[in-house]
């Protein structure tokens, strides 16, 4: 029966909504309205979804016939118990608050009154209705709060925020995400929404830009301001509280309390973070951020500084097996490919403008919030016609050589300077440039200059105020002065200085050459001058300094709409917008929507190119011809590290194919030249023709799965599975891709008749590389026949042009001056990768940094060699430079691959000779002269192969045909193996380099990166060094030698002969320039276990004997304390690794076991053996009478105890004594690691070769004395002199000292282990520096 009479009496419900218009722009609307639950109704709390319910209802019927879009902030029941009285509250008590309160209504409708709006934010509100709660009238000043609302996020940040969260909630999966979004998306208000809703504890922001922590922590506020329970820290803005300490000792307590109620946002840089000596770094700090088990690491810019080695050792140590991280980044270029589809979110310019032109369709009458986003044009000018001496093949037009300056800071050419100022002002009716019209300079009152460099920007600063047009502009110089890096804010105050407070009456032109192109906004820019960079400028860059001038503005009351980019490389230009706009729509190789995407971001941000005074818009085809251009740029970029290298008969392989994939992998696996792959399976095979067409149909990936046909589900899932394939095929084929580059930068290439060079296809490539050379530089077992197999993956069009783009690169080079020359030479070395520990290449940089520390000479790096600097620096090494680096010097590099360490020795020279030989202004051809006679008179070189001295000599000489003396000498390692007399007898006569006179040749220096090993042949394993070899050869034949290679030796480790590493430590004459105890910091991509060395010998001068080398000072006077103090070694005490054995007796009672273990380990009691021998090894003793040992190993990765008949093990001495166990091994090496958990061995308890005995004790006393020994600071640091590996072999022990663990011992064992510790500092007398350095390197136990 329908209700004819309503209630009498209605629960009720306050409400606050917001209207996000410009009209409600501020305010709040509070009402009532009815919410009829029963007794339900008192259990309700704030904002739960019936309340929400109820008051949506009510808000619909008052904005319906308005077409207004509501958000609801807040809902609460106006009815409560206290006690046993019910006390009731309406809105108009909370408008009564609000209004003694002062705070004001906003009238829309004076007729009705309508008056419950309010200028007010929510927490304001919610205040009042806690006071109407508490029967008071009014609030106090401290309660009333201005932005405390929540924020109003657009639809594309919604998207954001939910797809990251559903992506977070996912079980498994990597646990990722990258936002890809352009500048002023809000990424930072968005993340930390993601934050608050996923409520995390621990959250940590890394950044490579400090400058933008108080954005942080100012959005924070916005965020978590109706959060008591969130804090954020940060060592330099903002937070509560903001000292470090506090931070900490927060820390403590809320792990203590199990983090409840707690949440803390921690803000860290990752310049900073890098330092700690947990990456790699050289302090002690950090450690307490990197131990944290943080939620989630948000990072900041993520394409910068993250993607370098020592970036990604931080990130890698901050996270824990269950870390979110959200990497952000407007121009994410080179993460792209590290994501799935699904671990992206994108928002880029075209995004952004689409919305903004759709918004009125389909919000109609809402305030359009993309309508303040100005749109970006385009305009490119080819100053290569106007100019062609500055016209270069690799970089579209050379800003560096243009914009050179002399030594007094003067443009070199300066007339073509003055020249291009005038025409970009030329009063002109035709003409387009962007100053020529009074009506153009209005336009562009105030722009961004990029420029090449310091010096350059100060002197065009200096011809703008001599111009007679610029001259009427401020000119704000924001490069720097070149000596320190002047702070971003600084930088800004002075663009702000020169706009002045009335932007619409200024004029301002900014000069920078990076500065002020992230994280800033300056609302006046309307136009950016790219007059600097190249064609290889990264897109990213690119892309971040343009968008500086889209920054929304109102200026002298107008709205900014249009904003202009003027660029005078336009290959430049269309290469990277192209790139921009491929990359952005994640689409993989050239498609059918091609002409799509580019067509669109056209109509978005049209390009408009100049010749003369004509002018033409770009169109689609010529930006695909672009885009074929920024493959190949990759392409090379990646060192042939990429997919764009293959074509798509990957996605066609039969079974056939995919088995030789799978024997491929077998081949170029065993070498160790890449990291581990996928297997191939072989049952994913190609896609049909059918199949493939399919795929090709734009709707196949824009529709959801479900409403494809049958058979575009089929497609799509047997596309997955191919690509998995394909990208394991990749992986396989990497192994040979990596190691072409450099064989095609060295080739020797026949002349066309017109004299241009024949192009290296795919089918030439095999016929310019020589057998011994292809051997030497590929895979071993990859034959050219294996290769031809495989060429047919490969995409030739992208082989052929990435390899004409090698060569141009490195010919254009030859245009250069020196200095130029040879950084675009380690430009290109910068792109080559290391295959292997046999072909390791040594990096421009590593070249620089062994060089200077040891000879001397010109420097390329700044003084922590990570940075190469504009110009070169002399540094000293004593005499020494002055000795080697001399006018009539002779310098070999031995085993010369890349040339580079010849190119610094050369370069070195060529400054010493240039002061004595030419005058203060020499011409580009005195110079070349003088090059070329150093390289003839000064550098000689001894190569493997005939392509590494092709190699060499393109280095150094380009395609000049300048003479070089750089020998192949045949069977080199053999030479020096069996008959080093014959190499050095050879290479020291004059007539082998063809020089004049029946004296020896005098060698100056000798120095390079020799091969460090062979890999063994016939039954042997791994392989062996053979970098002594060079170090005895080079002794022999010069002054003064310098190499770097593997350290091993320095301990006495490692397969050199033992008598060969005592004589070089030993040797007054030898010493150790610096010393790496991690590979990586060197070879990024390999890894040489021991670390690596530089070290220099010296014929005529003695130094202090290596002796024990130890690599810190402070662990040096340690361990010669220790060693002159009665030494005894604890290596007495240590057996070795296989002191357990098995016997005959167990195959002869188990015939089957003989077919378990590998091959020569019969006998071993190896670490899996109680995985191999599971019938032979049981959980509890049999009672059978027989004997039983018990065995201490793993099984299943546990420790684990286990009984096998005593009979079939071989017992050692100590078997029936107490013991302590420790690992065979454990950690890296690096000084101070902790031992994992050594454990007391009971009398009749044995071990697997997972674990060490040590000691023979008659008590359990001294045996606990002893772990507690071994658990000490002190015996760890001396552990530490020797132990350069994982391994803890007894050799290792040997530095360690002895103790007497019984109760007559000097030592007090019932102490704790750090009051032991004390005890030992002060028996062998360490001063408070050696007890500090033991205490801050060596981590507690």
């Amino acid at each position: 029966m329908a209700q004819i009479f309503n209630q009498a009496f209605e629960q009720k419900l306050i409400y606050v909504y917001r209207i996000n218009d410009t009209a409600h722009e501020g305010i709040l609307k509070i009402g009532e309205a009815s919410c009829n639950a029963g007794m339900a109704y008192f259990a309700f709390e704030p904002n739960c979804k019936e309340l929400n319910a109820a008051a949506k209802d009510r808000i619909r019927h008052q904005t319906q016939t308005a077409g207004v879009t509501f958000e609801l902030l807040y809902t609460e029941a106006t009815a409560y118990m206290k006690g046993k009285n019910l006390i009731v509250f309406q809105d108009h008590d909370i408008h009564d608050i609000l209004v003694r309160s002062g705070i004001k209504r906003k009238i829309f409708d004076t007729e009705h009154k309508a008056n419950e709006w309010f200028y007010t934010d929510l927490e304001t509100v919610k205040k009042a209705i806690a006071a109407a709660k508490e029967g008071r009238t009014s609030l106090n000043a401290s309660e009333i709060t201005k932005d405390r609302s929540p924020v109003i996020f657009r639809p594309e940040q919604t998207e954001a925020i939910e797809k990251t969260i559903k992506q977070f909630k996912k079980s498994g999966g990597s646990h990722q995400m990258l936002w890809n979004a352009k500048m002023r998306f809000g990424k930072t208000l968005s993340t930390l929404e993601v934050v608050k809703r996923m409520n995390y504890n621990r959250t940590l922001i890394l950044t490579h830009r400090p400058v933008v922590d108080s954005g942080w922590f100012e959005d924070y506020g916005k965020i978590f301001y109706d959060r008591n329970d969130f804090y954020y820290f940060s060592k330099k803005n903002g937070g509560d509280p903001t000292e470090e300490e506090n931070f900490h000792e927060m820390i403590h307590k809320a792990d203590d309390n199990g983090m409840k109620d707690f949440h803390f946002i921690y803000f860290a840089s990752i310049q900073d973070m890098r330092g700690s000596e947990l990456v790699g770094g050289k302090f002690a700090k950090n450690e307490e951020i990197f131990n944290i088990n943080w939620d989630l690491i948000i990072i900041d810019e993520a394409h910068e500084g993250t993607q370098t080695e020592l970036g990604k050792a931080v990130l890698s140590k901050c996270r824990k097996e269950n870390t979110r991280v959200l990497h952000l980044s407007g121009t994410p270029f080179n993460l792209m490919d590290d994501f799935k589809e699904d671990e992206i979110y994108t928002w880029d310019y075209v995004m952004e403008q689409r919305a903004k032109a759709e918004w009125d369709k389909i919000h109609q009458g809402d305030p359009n919030p993309y309508s303040v986003l100005p749109k970006l044009s385009i305009y490119t000018y080819n100053l290569g016609k106007l100019y062609p001496e500055y016209a270069d093949a690799d970089i579209a037009f050379n800003f560096r050589e243009f914009f050179r300056v002399d030594k007094e800071g003067d443009f070199i050419h300066e007339t073509n300077v003055k020249q291009f100022l005038d025409l970009l002002t030329k009063e002109d009716t035709d003409s387009n440039y962007p100053y020529s019209t009074e009506e153009y300079r209005q336009n562009f009152r105030h722009s961004l200059w990029m420029i090449p460099g310091v010096k350059e920007a100060k002197a065009l600063s200096k011809l703008l105020q001599e111009h007679p047009v610029f001259s009427q502009f401020a000119i704000a110089n924001v490069a720097g002065d070149g000596d320190e890096e002047e702070e971003e804010k600084e930088a800004l105050k002075k663009v702000e200085k020169a706009i002045g407070p009335n932007p619409e009456d200024s004029y301002s032109i900014t000069l920078s050459c990076g500065r002020l192109t992230t994280g800033v906004s300056v609302k006046p820019w309307t136009a950016c001058f790219m007059l600097s960079g190249s064609f290889n400028t990264a897109a990213s860059t690119y892309m971040q300094t343009i968008f500086r001038v889209q920054t929304p503005a109102v200026i002298g009351g107008k709205q900014k709409e249009e904003c202009f980019v003027f660029d005078f490389a336009p290959d430049r230009t269309l290469k990277v917008i192209a790139e921009t706009a491929k990359i952005s729509s994640k689409a993989g190789k050239t498609t059918n929507n091609d002409r799509e995407i580019l067509g669109e971001f056209l109509n978005f941000c049209p390009i408009i190119g100049f010749e003369g005074s004509q002018m033409k818009a770009y169109n689609t085809e010529k930006m695909l011809g672009q885009l074929k251009k920024a493959y190949i740029e990759r392409v090379v970029k990646n060192g042939f590290e990429d997919s764009y290298l293959y074509n798509d008969e990957l996605l066609h392989m039969d079974k056939l194919a995919l088995e030789e994939f799978s024997k491929l992998k077998e081949i170029i696996g065993s070498t160790k030249a890449q990291g581990s792959t996928g297997d191939i399976n072989i049952n994913a095979q190609g896609l049909t023709d059918e199949q493939y067409e399919l795929l090709q149909m734009p709707e196949i990936r824009e529709k959801p799965v479900r409403e494809l046909t049958p058979k575009q589900q089929e497609a799509l899932a047997r596309e997955k599975e191919i690509k998995k394939n394909r990208d394991t095929a990749i992986s396989i084929l990497r192994g040979i891709s990596i190691r072409m580059p450099l064989l095609m930068y060295g080739a020797d290439l026949q002349k066309n008749l017109d004299g241009t060079e024949e192009a290296i296809t795919l089918d030439n490539f095999c016929d310019l590389v020589d057998d011994l050379s292809w051997e030497e530089f590929m895979p071993k077992g990859v034959t050219k026949e294996i290769f031809g197999q495989f060429k047919k993956y490969y995409d030739s069009d992208v082989f052929r042009e990435s390899g004409v783009k090698i060569r141009e690169m490195a010919r254009a080079a030859d245009k250069l001056s020196i200095e130029d020359r040879i950084e675009r030479i380690s430009s290109i070395f910068a792109t080559f990768r290391n295959p292997d520990k046999e072909t390791v290449l040594t990096p421009w940089r590593v070249v620089n940094m062994h060089l200077a520390q040891s000879l001397g000479g010109w420097c390329f790096y700044d003084k922590d060699y990570n940075e190469q600097i504009l110009e070169p620096e002399l540094i000293k090494q004593n005499e020494i430079t002055d000795e080697v680096l001399k006018k009539n010097t002779h310098i070999l590099e031995i085993n010369s691959k890349s040339g580079l360490y010849a190119l610094y020795c050369a370069y070195s020279v060529y400054r010493t000779r240039s002061k004595l030989e030419l005058g203060p202004k020499p011409t580009r051809e005195m110079e070349i002269d003088l090059w070329k006679k150093v390289l003839a008179e000064n550098i000689f070189l001894i190569c493997k192969t005939p392509m590494a001295k092709k190699i060499a000599q393109r280095t150094l000489a380009g395609f000049t045909g300048t003479k070089v003396n750089a020998h192949y000498f045949e069977d080199l390692v053999n030479q020096l193996k069996n008959k080093p007399e014959n190499f050095i007898s050879k290479v020291s006569k004059t007539n082998y380099w063809k020089k004049d006179g029946n004296e020896d040749m005098k060698f100056d220096a000798i120095v390079g990166n020799p091969p460090y090993q062979i890999m063994a042949t016939g039954n042997a394993n791994g392989s062996d060094p053979i970098y002594h070899l060079f170090i005895d050869a080079a002794c022999k034949l010069g002054e003064k030698v310098s190499f770097i290679h593997p350290a091993r030796f320095l301990f006495n480790a490692g397969k050199t002969p033992k008598d060969w590493n005592e004589k070089m430590l030993n040797d007054e004459h030898y010493k150790v320039v610096q010393y790496w105890a991690n590979s990586a910091d060197v070879f990024p991509t390999v890894d040489i276990k021991g670390g690596v060395a530089v070290t220099y010998w010296d014929k005529n001068k003695a130094f202090e004997k290596i002796g024990t080398f130890v690599a810190y000072d402070e662990l040096r006077t340690i361990l010669k304390k220790v060693l002159e103090s009665n030494f005894k070694t604890f290596a007495d005490l240590v057996y070795t690794r296989t002191l357990y054995r098995f016997t005959d007796v167990l195959y002869k009672e188990n015939p089957w076991a003989e077919s378990r273990p590998s091959k020569g380990h019969l006998y071993d009691m190896s670490s899996n053996a109680l995985d191999m021998f599971p019938e032979l090894f049981f959980d509890e003793k049999p009672n059978d009478g027989k004997e039983y040992a018990r065995i201490y190993g793993l099984a299943n990765k546990n420790r684990s105890y286990k009984w096998i008949k005593k009979s079939y093990v071989k017992i050692p001495d100590n078997f029936d004594f107490y013991k302590v166990l420790v690992p065979a091994a454990n950690g890296s090496g690096a000084i101070g690691e902790v031992l994992s958990t050594p454990v007391i061995g009971q009398p009749v308890i044995g071990h697997t070769e997972t674990f060490l005995s040590v000691g023979k004790f008659n008590t359990q006393e001294e045996a606990e004395n002893c772990m507690k020994y071994i658990k000490t600071k002190f015996a760890r640091a001396m552990l530490g002199t020797l132990k350069i590996t994982q391994h803890n072999i007894q050799e290792t022990w040997l530095n360690v000292p002895l103790q007497d663990f019984t109760t007559n011992s000097d030592i007090d064992w019932s102490k704790a282990i750090p009051e032991i510790d004390k005890q030992l500092y002060k028996k062998y007398g360490l001063s408070a520096d050696e007890i500090s350095f033991i205490e801050s390197k060596v981590r507690e136990m």
